[in-house]
């Protein structure tokens, strides 16, 4: 049965021409978008898009239901304005922070699902340093932020917890290992290295540090956490990657657990207004319907 979920997704297919890139602004996986379109297709009797190696592209009949679907949505969208403005909610502002490494994986999805439940509300997002959005955060230029390993006494929302992958050329000794024994720290500290930070403080060579180890060769240090895993796989050296980060293939490398485990946990932390007890409407309604932490 097509939903209003499915009706998103291809107009996001057709606007990203890109099936991989669609489902991860909704929240959904590759396999899962394209489950999603093939049974649209099927149930419609007819293609919506034309797929090659490098693009995806409407079809004439894609072209011409995409224009209703829109119309369509753009409806459904002012009723749900229209409820907000009956339920209380005004049309308002939500400014929300994150470093890079968690923008598409864990805070995208949460940003669109709220976008599609009130549509009346503007959500702008900024992208920085975890240093940056701690800064926002006090001078109160957002009003909520992302924040890794908070402090237990901090008032946060969680919003995921990540595993940290030793990452190898799939050619190196280490790769023979299992990923029950995985990979030490102190086995990766006096390799050849890739340093990814991915915006924030805690990385792999912020991790060493907290296990009493140097990393005594780094060969190259980068932003993008993507961009460390291909490196990895061009020789360059060994590295440190959060599970959610890694590319959809790893192909020439292999990425095994730490031993002993090590996670990076995320939160949704509130600006100093907010803590204050000043009013965000936007942001506590935000704040209250995150999907409950298991």
């Amino acid at each position: 049965m097509m939903n209003l979920t499915h009706w998103r997704l291809l107009l996001k297919v057709a606007e990203t021409r890109n099936i991989s890139r669609a489902a991860s602004v909704l929240g959904m996986t590759q396999s899962g978008a394209s489950q999603a379109i093939a049974q649209m297709e099927q149930a419609l009797g007819a293609k919506m898009f034309v797929r090659d190696r490098r693009d995806v592209a409407p079809t004439g009949f894609g072209e011409r239901v995409l224009q209703r679907a829109q119309a369509m949505l753009a409806e459904f969208d002012a009723i749900r304005v229209m409820a907000d403005a009956e339920r209380g909610i005004p049309a308002s502002r939500l400014r929300i922070a994150s470093f890079p490494s968690v923008m598409a994986t864990v805070l995208l999805p949460l940003v669109t699902a709220f976008r599609r439940r009130h549509p009346a509300i503007e959500v702008i997002i900024l992208e920085g340093t975890d240093h940056e959005v701690e800064q926002w955060l006090e001078d109160d230029t957002v009003d909520l932020g992302v924040v890794i390993n908070p402090a237990p006494d901090r008032q946060v929302a969680v919003i995921g917890l990540d595993a940290w992958l030793a990452v190898v050329p799939s050619t190196h000794r280490l790769a023979r290992r299992s990923c029950e024994a995985g990979i030490t720290l102190h086995e990766l500290a006096d390799q050849p290295f890739v340093l990814a930070t991915g915006g924030c403080h805690v990385h792999g060579a912020s991790l060493a540090a907290q296990a009493g180890l140097v990393l005594s060769d780094v060969r190259v240090t980068v932003g993008d956490l993507g961009s460390a895993a291909v490196l990895v796989r061009e020789g360059m050296g060994v590295s440190i990657i959060p599970e959610s980060a890694l590319p959809a293939s790893t192909r020439g490398v292999r990425a095994l657990p730490l031993q002993p485990p090590a996670w990076r946990e995320f939160g949704l932390a509130p600006s100093r207004a907010m803590r204050t007890g000043e009013t965000a409407r936007a942001a506590r309604l935000f704040l209250s319907e995150l999907p409950v932490s298991s």
